[in-house]
């Protein structure tokens, strides 16, 4: 049984993951910014009898990350496997998000798993064995407006992790990507909100398009599932789209240029609508 790190295991993703890895018996190290405030993991862990330990870790602070890992690594010996899962969102136009806001998204999304993949790289490369794995979307592959800002630190570990694997590979230590797509968590739910005001009408036909996925939702499972079996594998594919609309999305920006990926998400809200609704099936019109 192997060592897991996850980060940011709340809710949603990464408490799903933390499960599946403590239910096959793995020693899970499963870190958030506020465990008082997130009870409900170790309450499940500790009814189960489950290896699952949670701990603080802040993966915007450089101090946190290293405290927290050495203090792992004192306890359970040296890290296996590293999953990269903690991630905010924020909501808006280029125009109009605050520059706050952007930097906040960058700082944890990009520059939180960066500090813990330096923080474990080092081991696992003396050791010659290890397994990273980033968990990004299909954001880290597409991008819409009014993700722009969410979509930009996706894509910026999406690029890191390609150059990371070039580089661990010679180390015998595997990277992978998780992109999941639309998945049943507490983001996801806010994204699919009713917006405040703006200039531009994308921020309601991004609503309307989550609100419109999530009548038929996906469990975060499944992403913890697809996360344990690159961690158990021997694999070294890159990416893995999770979801079933994962890869369904990503084949639709494909069969686009960019020139008509920018058309369509420049069109009026009438062709944007039935766009949606002949290519997904999904009726993305929020309630007036």
């Amino acid at each position: 049984m192997a060592t897991i790190l996850i980060t940011g295991t709340s809710k949603g993703i990464g408490m799903a993951t933390a499960l599946e890895f403590g239910r096959a018996g793995h020693t899970v190290h499963a870190t958030m910014r506020n465990p008082a405030a997130a009870p409900e993991l170790a309450q499940i862990a500790q009814k189960e009898g489950l290896s699952i330990t949670v701990s603080a870790m802040d993966v915007d602070a450089d101090a946190s990350v290293a405290d927290g890992i050495a203090a792992i690594v004192r306890s359970s010996g040296p890290i296996d496997v590293l999953v990269n899962n903690a991630g905010v969102e924020r909501r808006g136009t280029t125009e109009e998000l605050p520059l706050a806001d952007v930097r906040a998204v960058m700082e944890t999304n990009f520059f939180g798993a960066l500090r813990c993949i330096r923080a474990v790289m080092p081991e696992m490369r003396i050791r010659q064995r290890g397994c990273i794995i980033n968990v990004t979307s299909i954001s880290g592959r597409l991008s819409s407006s009014p993700l722009g800002a969410y979509a930009a630190s996706k894509h910026a570990l999406e690029a890191l992790t390609e150059a990371l694997a070039q580089e661990a590979k010679m180390f015998n230590v595997r990277v992978a990507i998780v992109e999941p797509g639309i998945i049943d968590t507490a983001m996801a739910q806010r994204i699919g909100e009713v917006p405040d005001k703006s200039n531009y009408p994308h921020d309601r036909r991004m609503a309307g398009l989550f609100a419109a996925a999530l009548k038929h939702p996906t469990s975060p499972t499944l992403v913890g599932q697809k996360i344990r079996e690159i961690a158990d594998g021997d694999s070294w594919q890159l990416r893995y789209p999770v979801g079933p609309d994962a890869a369904p999305f990503l084949q639709w920006r494909a069969s686009m240029t960019d020139e008509q990926w920018v058309n369509w998400g420049s069109v009026d809200d009438a062709a944007w609508y039935e766009a949606v609704q002949r290519d997904f099936g999904m009726d993305a019109r929020l309630p007036q």
